[in-house]
C-alpha cells in the first residue's frame, strides 16, 4: 500500500522563506521510494509548482493548506503524512485532515523509509 507525504515549504523546505531544515535531496529520495509526494503551502499553486520544477522534481499534487482533506481523497495511500513548522496552521490542518504530523527536524530522519 502506498505512503503519502505533503511537504509545506516556508520553514520546511531548504527553498523556503525562511529556509527549512529537510533539503530536494531528502524529497527527491522520498519520491525515488515510490512514495506520493507534493506540497501543502500558503503560497500560491503556481509557485508551488514553479519550486519544484525548477529542482526537477515531479510532484504528485500541490495545494493549498485547507486542501488536504482533498489529497486524501485523490490518493488512496496506506498512511498519509504531513511535515511542517507552525502548530497554527500546519498540524492542525493535518490533523484534522486525518494526517500524521512531522516537524521538519523530526522528518530529517526519514521515518517513512525504515
Amino acid at each position: 500500500m502506498a505512503i503519502l507525504i505533503s511537504f509545506d515549504i516556508d520553514g520546511t523546505l531548504e527553498v523556503g522563506d525562511p529556509p527549512g531544515v529537510l533539503t530536494m535531496d531528502l524529497v527527491r529520495k522520498t519520491k525515488e521510494a515510490g512514495i506520493l509526494i507534493g506540497s501543502c503551502s500558503d503560497r500560491p499553486i503556481s509557485g508551488q509548482r514553479a519550486i519544484w520544477e525548477q529542482h526537477g522534481i515531479e510532484v504528485d499534487f500541490a495545494v493549498s493548506k485547507h486542501q488536504l482533506p482533498d489529497v486524501k481523497q485523490r490518493f488512496d495511500a496506506e498512511i498519509y503524512y504531513h511535515i511542517g513548522d507552525r502548530e497554527d496552521l500546519d498540524r492542525q490542518y493535518a490533523l484534522a485532515a486525518g494526517f500524521e504530523f512531522f516537524w521538519p527536524d523530526e522528518a530529517v530522519s526519514e521515518p517513512w523509509l525504515k
